[in-house]
């Protein structure tokens, strides 16, 4: 009996041993997730945010601008139109 106490021990110490690495493992995981790779997503998410709402700016700008031509000259604007639709039915036959 004394062989298979030490080897249940020994087993039971190994696992101990496993739970604790494991658990220093998820730790040092936790870690860095919240040093690193949170404030990472976060500057991330800021700068995603900052360039999408520029485009917006941009793009509403260029619409006011673009509308504001067209009220100005809108006998061009006709034209481009025409010639625009032209070339897309040339295009899609």
């Amino acid at each position: 009996m004394g062989f298979s106490k030490t080897v249940t021990d020994k087993a039971k110490d190994v696992a101990s041993d496993t739970q604790d690495q494991i658990q220093s493992l998820r730790a040092q995981v936790e870690q860095l997730l919240n040093e690193r790779v949170t404030p990472a997503l976060t500057d991330a998410a800021g700068k995603a945010e900052t360039a999408v709402h520029s485009a917006r700016d941009m793009t509403t700008a260029q619409v006011e601008t673009v509308s504001a031509q067209v009220r100005e000259q809108p006998i061009i604007a006709i034209g481009i139109a025409a010639a625009v639709g032209y070339l897309i039915g040339r295009i899609a036959r």
